[in-house]
Parts: C-alpha cells; structure tokens; sequence
C-alpha cells in the first residue's frame, strides 16, 4: 500500500469515528437529559443549561478529528 493512500485512509477513519463518537454521545446526553426533566420538571431549566454545556464538549471531539484528518491530509499534498 502507498503511504499516500494510508494517509488518506486514516484521515477518513479519524473524521468518520469522530463523527459517530459524537453522534452517539449527543444522544445519549439528550436522551439522559429528557428523562431527568421528565422525573423532575421543577429542575428542568439547571438540566438544560448543563445538557447545552455537556453538549457544546462533545462537539469538541469531531472537530479534534477533522483537525487530525486535515494534518494527515497535508502529509498527501
């Protein structure tokens, strides 16, 4: 196999799981988040602001990931 072609292959990889671990992580934060809620609504606005800030560090993960396969991608070309 071509390096340039391991380069390309593990910057798709880096973007792709990134982007699953995120997907997965949001989901279950909003889904813990709606349940809590539903359990005790008097409680629902200090749930939310801690669902967006939980939310807002996951993010952060496909981003380090796209960062990665950018680097990885400036190896190629």
């Amino acid at each position: 196999m071509d390096s340039s072609v391991a380069y390309i292959f593990g910057a798709a990889l880096a973007v792709g799981f990134g982007a699953l671990g995120a997907g997965l992580g949001i989901s279950k934060i909003g889904a813990a988040a709606l349940e809590s809620m539903a359990r005790q609504p008097e409680e629902k606005d200090n749930l939310r602001t801690t669902m967006f800030i939980t939310i807002a560090f996951t993010e952060v993960v496909p981003l380090v990931a796209a960062l990665i396969g950018l680097i990885f991608m400036s190896k190629v070309l």
